[in-house]
């Protein structure tokens, strides 16, 4: 399959390095000059595009970017794009690093917001795991302990086609639902950075509250940057598990 990941850190190059793991052909666009972008790919594995030949000629297109980059983004990028090619949106708000975005300070679900913003339906996915998740704990379908991912949208086939990709790099997969409903795996809920298997995944995709769901956000946000050290992947997981009761892993 074609592959083109807009975005080269944590998650979108860790995608990167696991699609072309997977036998995929990947190319890959960020922010930088041409030169650094080479650098970066040939780490990863991929080719080298600009954002305007990168999504020519592929199936799949990866949005790997700060929620608050999706408006800078060319507003023709995907205008010649043909509209059975999928877009994935793994991005998650934080109002620290992204600034203030009304609508989804309103409530609105932020794929819809991203969806919005490029005039394209979405699948909201890669976004509910942490990047040294997907780095290292992937393992083969079937396996004893396999982590699941949430994924989200408007179009069955599209939401099939993606979770294969997530298979395929090591995670089961769970449909959360429509995109609307994607706000239960964003940041805040008992979805995300947690790392649940498949039951244990939609059952704490159901006790979800979304109208609460900003200010556990915002607290754990807090509790890292008032730590006098940097928690270590597992304390990460560990505390995102301790703030919600139903938790069927809280420890």
């Amino acid at each position: 399959m074609k592959i083109g990941i807009i975005g080269t850190g944590a998650i979108g190059g860790t995608i990167a390095r696991k699609m072309v793991a997977a036998g995929h052909q990947v190319s890959v666009s960020n922010s930088d000059d041409f030169e650094k972008l080479q650098n970066r790919s040939k780490e990863l594995g991929a080719l080298p595009k600009t954002l305007e030949d990168l999504v020519k000629d592929v199936e799949v297109i990866i949005l790997s970017v700060p929620t608050i980059a999706i408006p800078t983004l060319p507003k023709t990028l995907l205008d010649k794009v043909p509209q059975d090619t999928i877009v994935v949106d793994t991005s998650n708000y934080y109002p620290f690093r992204d600034s203030d975005i009304e609508d989804i300070k309103k409530g609105k679900a932020e794929s819809v917001w991203v969806s919005e913003q490029i005039g394209r339906p979405v699948i909201k996915a890669f976004n509910m795991l942490l990047a040294e998740t997907l780095v290292s704990r992937g393992k083969p379908n079937g396996a004893p302990g396999r982590i699941a991912m949430a994924i989200s949208g408007d179009d069955a086939k599209a939401k099939g086609i993606i979770s294969g990709l997530v298979n395929e790099v090591g995670f089961d997969v769970v449909d959360a639902g429509n995109l609307e409903n994607s706000w239960r795996h964003q940041p805040g809920t008992p979805a995300y950075c947690t790392e649940l298997n498949v039951t244990e995944l939609q059952l704490a995709l159901n006790d979800g509250k979304r109208d609460v769901a900003p200010q556990i956000r915002d607290s754990v946000i807090k509790i890292f940057m008032e730590s006098a050290n940097q928690p270590s992947h597992d304390e990460t997981v560990t505390i995102n598990r301790s703030l919600f009761p139903k938790n069927p892993k809280k420890e």
